[in-house]
């Protein structure tokens, strides 16, 4: 599934925001402003896979950057469908939807840098902390 944030119904947004802060704030222990403001920006695209009990099973975000750059966000799978290649699958049709020839921006946990690369791209900073998980900046260029 694929939209922008006037196109989500509550309870569709209830879901993915759930997947989001149950991953994010609770499992990884980072109590930060899940809510930062950009799901609600023009250009921001949601993409989704439900499982078969109706959550969420996957999830990421486009936005959209000034500089006119794609970013890539707030990837997750759900604990139960991890394993299954679902990331990759929001990966890929989130690429496609950004088309060719745009620059396309992420911060990788460090620890999933193979899934990225495996779509084309490449580390471009060093290493950094984000509340208390290592990231490091990732590029792909079409």
């Amino acid at each position: 599934m694929i939209s922008d944030f006037a196109g989500l119904d509550a309870p569709t947004l209830y879901r993915l925001l759930k997947l989001r802060c149950d991953v994010f704030v609770v499992e990884q222990h980072c109590p930060y402003p899940e809510l930062d403001g950009r799901d609600t920006e023009p250009g921001t695209l949601h993409l989704w896979l439900d499982a078969p009990d109706g959550s969420v099973a996957a999830y990421l975000r486009v936005l959209a950057e000034p500089d006119g750059t794609a970013r890539i966000g707030r990837v997750v799978t759900a604990a139960p469908a991890r394993g299954q290649g679902l990331a990759g699958k929001l990966l890929a049709a989130a690429l496609e939807r950004i088309g060719p020839g745009r620059a396309v921006v992420l911060d990788a946990q460090t620890s999933a840098t193979g899934v990225y690369s495996r779509f084309g791209f490449e580390v471009c900073g060093p290493p950094f902390d984000e509340d208390g998980i290592e990231h490091v900046p990732m590029r792909r260029i079409v």
